[in-house]
């Protein structure tokens, strides 16, 4: 009888699962056809791999329109939306002021190939904001614009090592695609066939938050590193802020062995203060990299610093790069429309409360459901971490974030995504609150969340 009646147990489960399964499966069937289809074409079926759910176990999601807080999918279903196209959308989807800035400057046209004044108003907002940034040159992605500070950088030092953190991404340039090895410091080795070790043979890898790294980097190449390239807030490994004084500690390291410090503010410009991550811990990169928002959401991207570098780079100076697009008008006046919004406190101060809402609501909600979870937080980008023995309490590097239990994260997500909840599909990705949500769309989020971690718990 006690085998016959847990047999019955097991089965309805596995029908219950299988019922859950089948009606996941018709929730995202349109989805699941674009698919079929974009496979066939593009590679993976997407144009860039964080859109892909294969990690997840699911086809990827097709969105067909925004509003606010909020994306509705091929299918029709609704979710509030904290991908925000990983960054840039701090005022939501479609913003009235971005789309009317947007069809006033396609009525005058597209592209010119020429100067434009809305480059010179785009580029006096920032110096406004970034005193470190008086100078800039504006390029068509944040890729780019690492990359061409990188060269910037090695010009201006006469020296070609860069070093860059464990876990950061810099955007795919190929002596940046690297992987570090078991030791605190590496050279780099290729994280992606089609780079050679030539390539990366001049990039050392560190681990974040971990002055002694640096201090060993810089005695083991004395005088030979032109740069350290740095997230002044991690946000491709999930968020990790840096430890009291790290920065400072970069900052004086690199004045000490004339090396530059560049800070990648492409994720972090504008989203976590107005002037940016060096804002908020006063610390002076000697080039910023920028993106995501400085484009109101179109593709843009740009790099500046102090006016005698920056003027290096041509056709003031010898250091050569050029971009036919570069300072599009259409993402000028689609940035010079999401900078001037965020030109006071006040839309900080909503951010700031409804992160602190958020993460206060999620680690209450995992610690009822018994679910072991981090949430690392800088203001309106967060990472709720799920935890294993090895992550520990708290994740301050990339091997500690590794270290998560990327199982649990899928399972979650899953449930997340079926009730109406869009998060990226990655452990490793920052969510990001824009001024679009309100604390009802945050007190809902919680909920469904409180109800996935209780099913974590049930499965685990």
């Amino acid at each position: 009888m006690r085998m016959r009646r847990r047999s019955r147990v097991v089965s309805k489960a596995h029908f219950l699962s299988m019922a859950k399964h089948k009606q996941s499966i018709s929730r995202y069937k349109k989805s699941q056809v674009l698919f079929a289809r974009a496979v066939k074409l593009m590679p993976g079926g997407v144009s860039s791999p964080v859109r892909s759910f294969q990690n997840v176990g699911l086809s990827p999601l097709f969105v067909r329109s925004g509003a606010g807080a909020w994306a509705t999918d091929a299918d029709g279903n609704k979710y509030i939306d904290y991908v925000m196209s990983y960054g840039p959308l701090i005022h939501g989807h479609a913003h009235p002021a971005i789309r009317a800035a947007v069809a006033k400057q396609m009525h005058r046209g597209s592209s010119f190939g020429f100067c434009s004044e809305s480059e010179i108003q785009l580029a006096e907002l920032i110096a406004s904001a970034m005193p470190h940034v008086p100078m800039v040159r504006f390029v068509n992605s944040g890729t780019e614009a690492v990359m061409s500070a990188v060269r910037l950088a090695r010009a201006a030092a006469g020296r070609s090592m860069i070093v860059k953190f464990a876990g950061a991404y810099h955007g795919h340039v190929d002596a940046l695609l690297v992987s570090a090895g078991s030791g605190a410091v590496t050279h780099g080795h290729p994280s992606s066939p089609g780079i050679p070790e030539s390539v990366t043979s001049d990039t050392s890898v560190v681990e974040f938050n971990n002055a002694g790294a640096i201090e060993e980097v810089f005695a083991r190449y004395s005088g030979c590193i032109a740069a350290v390239l740095v997230e002044p807030i991690m946000g491709n490994i999930g968020v990790i802020l840096p430890r009291p004084g790290y920065l400072e500690a970069l900052r004086k390291m690199c004045d000490k062995e004339g090396t530059l410090l560049i800070f990648d503010e492409v994720m972090t410009g504008w989203r976590v203060a107005r002037g940016g991550a060096q804002s908020l811990f006063d610390v002076r990169p000697d080039i910023t990299c920028l993106g995501k928002i400085i484009g109101g959401g179109l593709p843009v991207g740009a790099y500046g610093g102090r006016t005698e570098l920056m003027n290096r780079i041509s056709p003031a100076g010898p250091v050569y790069q050029a971009g036919t697009l570069s300072g599009n008008p259409l993402a000028m006046a689609a940035g010079l429309a999401s900078l001037r919004m965020l030109s006071s406190d006040e839309p900080y101060a909503r951010l700031e409360a409804l992160g602190a809402r958020l993460e206060k609501g999620l680690k209450a909600a995992a610690a009822s459901a018994g679910v072991p979870l981090a949430v690392a937080r800088a203001g309106s980008m967060l990472t709720p971490f799920f935890l294993t023995d090895k992550a520990g309490g708290k994740v301050e590097n990339c091997a500690k974030a590794l270290s998560c239990d990327t199982a649990a994260f899928a399972r979650f997500f899953k449930t997340m995504l079926d009730s109406g909840v869009l998060i990226p599909p990655s452990q490793f990705e920052a969510w990001f609150i824009s001024l679009a949500h309100s604390q009802e769309d945050i007190d809902a989020t919680i909920e469904k969340a409180a109800a996935a971690f209780k099913q974590l718990k049930i499965e685990s």
